[in-house]
């Protein structure tokens, strides 16, 4: 498969419903089962996946700080958006943020190599951390940035021919 844009990217917020994730095929048909509102107008979709936290330790003996791979953390999306205080996704956000709770998420990408595949999806867990408005400058368009602490692992369904 050749690589892509993010253009097409669709970004979703479904709820706080629990996922459990025994297994990740059980997870993602949850996922699979949940009504999404799409969160529209996003203009950055900021980074997502795992990275170890840096876990050192510093030997007397030989002088040499050791590197050790500790918890894994998939980060916080910084999604920015242009401000639509209308559209059902952005208020569904920001009611998010004013809560304490989980809520789900779904990327689906616009990478289907032909019309005989579908998108791949990315399904996750996390909490709106903030939904703070950027005004900028005169000619700027009003944006928004919700942080978004992700709490799970994500799960990727991968492009697939269709049924």
């Amino acid at each position: 498969m050749a690589i892509t844009t993010a253009t097409g990217a669709k970004y979703f917020i479904g709820g706080t419903t629990a996922i459990s994730y025994a297994s990740d095929a059980a997870a993602i048909a949850a996922f699979e089962a949940l009504t999404w509102v799409e969160i529209k107008e996003v203009e950055d979709g900021g980074e997502v996946g795992d990275e170890s936290a840096d876990v050192t330790f510093q030997s007397l003996g030989d002088s040499r700080v050791r590197h050790l791979k500790g918890a894994r953390d998939a980060g916080t999306i910084a999604m920015v958006v242009g401000d639509d205080p209308l559209d059902p996704g952005q208020v569904a956000m920001r009611a998010a943020e004013k809560t304490k709770f989980q809520h789900n998420f779904k990327i689906e990408y616009e990478d289907a190599p032909s019309e005989l595949y579908e998108n791949s999806v990315d399904y996750f867990r996390g909490l709106v951390m903030s939904a703070r408005k950027n005004i900028g400058t005169g000619d700027n368009v009003l944006r928004r940035t919700f942080n978004v602490g992700i709490s799970t692992p994500i799960l990727t369904v991968d492009t697939a021919l269709l049924p």
